[in-house]
């Protein structure tokens, strides 16, 4: 699979990195991709397969575009990105955190998935990636089992690559439902973020146990 990730800090080089080591090619948009590796977050060479370009290159072209950039650059991210995402799986990987782990919601209480979806109207929106830590897409098994990761999306066709992603890390890949319930799942990586700093630390993440 051909896997643009637009960003490069610990989530997004954390998912390209390993995504390549599984030999997908990923594409690290990025602005200024001169640094080459010393732009992406998680060690000094990249695996093979992964590239690192503007974030319009990295997009055109790709069978699933990864947003990982700070919510506050996400409007510009889109913006820039324009076209190159028109009719593609767009995975949000973000979280809209203000101060104090407050969520920053929409008028009518829209999730930032949900804005997304406002910004890029003609790409297919999933949301993922956004209800743990880095270190748990480095290695997301515990005990032997995988940990959940939930995903969110209205378009079957997205879902099913985006799911195909979250399998690949070794995750417990679980449909959330439509992209409306990216709401709870903000709020499910407060939770995560607020246990983890107040004392719990990194090294934990949620199951989905089944009867």
């Amino acid at each position: 699979m051909r896997i643009a990730v637009i960003g490069a800090g610990d989530v997004g080089g954390t998912l390209g990195r390993r995504w390549a080591q599984l030999g997908h090619e990923v594409r690290f948009g990025v602005r200024d991709p001169s640094r080459g590796a010393a732009a992406v977050k998680g060690g000094d060479a990249l695996p093979g397969g992964a590239t690192v370009v503007t974030p319009v290159e990295a997009a055109d072209g790709a069978d699933v575009v990864v947003l990982a950039t700070p919510w506050g650059a996400v409007p510009d991210a889109i913006r820039e990105l324009g076209a190159a995402v028109e009719g593609a799986v767009l995975v949000d990987a973000t979280n809209p955190l203000g101060p104090n782990l407050a969520l920053d919601v929409g008028p009518g209480g829209e999730s930032g998935a949900e804005r997304v979806q406002a910004l890029a109207p003609r790409a297919r929106v999933v949301k993922a990636f956004n209800t743990t830590g880095f270190n748990n897409m480095a290695d997301p098994v515990y005990g032997g089992e995988p940990t959940v990761m939930f995903y969110a999306g209205d378009d079957a066709e997205a879902k099913s690559a985006a799911r195909a992603l979250v399998a690949a890390l070794g995750f417990d890949p679980v449909d959330a439902g439509p992209l409306s319930r990216a709401r709870e799942l903000e709020h499910l990586a407060v939770l995560w973020i607020s246990l983890a700093v107040g004392g719990l630390g990194r090294d934990i993440a949620f199951k989905l146990a089944r009867r």
